[in-house]
């Protein structure tokens, strides 16, 4: 009896210790893709960088070597030292219309809040109109008109209607916003399964839970790539607007150099204008990553090749 028990019992510690054994390898050869993944990773990312900083050099020293000493074609073209030279000075010794921070801080203002209005319009307009066909169908014509009116014309109009204020950047920032937001979010509604939404009404959900658990997290995807174009819209109405007519700002501070044939001036205000346009672009992708964790990571074409 002693050895009928016995047997039973050691072959399944040894089966025990073999799934042991396969799981603890399994891990490990787990552990060994993800830091081989780092590591092709982190060497891309490196190649990257490297051929962006010779992009850089190439295009910045071929610059700078093509103008020369010629005072006429710097006055025409700048070249990067004096474009780094006038950004050293205004922020210095300030601009013609007062401490540069100033000039940035306007512009950022206006950009940013008639982004988040225009962001918020436009989402609330298109998920309204992609979920209520009826209002699709009353303003849907409208919105096609206003659509294909050059939307930069309008910066005019606001300026005569609010004055030189930020009012009416802000209100051209709203209108180059709203359109990009607006129809990304109404196609977004649009493209959502329709065996989804379906499954979700014979589940007992009404219209508002379909909309909020189904529609909104499908179109979630539409509506995030619509920001990193729209918030450069922003930028563009606000510098824009600042242009035809204003007090501040960096549009305005671009228009001066102009107007004094400030070539390096007129480049510096658009490094600035980048500058700021990188730091949102990385902000808006954090935000996209976040809010967007639960999508299957995507393989970018240096992983696929190895596939």
């Amino acid at each position: 009896m002693t050895m009928t028990t016995t047997k039973p019992t050691t072959t399944t510690t040894t089966q025990t210790a073999t799934e042991t054994t396969r799981a603890a390898v399994a891990a490990a050869d787990e552990a060994a893709g993800v830091r081989a993944y780092q590591i092709r990773q982190r060497k891309h990312r490196i190649r990257v960088h490297i051929t962006q900083a010779i992009v850089l050099v190439v295009v910045f020293g071929g610059w700078e070597l093509g103008i020369g000493a010629d005072p006429q074609m710097i006055i025409l073209y700048g070249h990067p030292s004096g474009i780094v030279n006038q950004l050293v000075t205004w922020a210095t010794q300030g601009t013609a219309l007062g401490p540069l921070w100033v000039q940035v801080a306007t512009t950022i203002e206006e950009a940013l809040i008639g982004f988040v209005i225009g962001t918020v319009l436009g989402i609330v307009c298109g998920i309204a109109l992609g979920r209520i066909h009826f209002l699709a169908e009353v303003f849907g014509p409208f919105i096609k008109v206003l659509n294909s009116i050059p939307r930069i014309v309008l910066g005019s109009v606001f300026v005569l209607a609010l004055g030189l204020g930020i009012e009416s950047k802000i209100l051209l920032v709203i209108v180059l916003v709203f359109f990009g937001v607006f129809f990304n979010a109404f196609q977004g509604v649009r493209e959502v399964d329709r065996n989804l939404i379906a499954n979700a009404a014979i589940l007992g959900a009404s219209r508002w839970q379909v909309t909020r658990q189904v529609v909104l997290p499908s179109a979630f995807t539409w509506i995030i790539a619509s920001l990193h174009v729209s918030f450069g819209f922003a930028l563009i109405g606000a510098i824009v607007g600042e242009f035809l007519g204003g007090e501040l700002g960096l549009g305005q501070l671009i228009r001066e150099s102009q107007g004094t044939f400030n070539a390096n001036g007129v480049w510096a205000g658009m490094v600035i204008i980048g500058a700021f346009a990188l730091i949102a672009e990385f902000g808006i992708g954090r935000l996209e990553r976040r809010l967007l964790r639960w999508r299957p990571p995507q393989l970018n074409s240096s992983e696929t090749a190895g596939l």
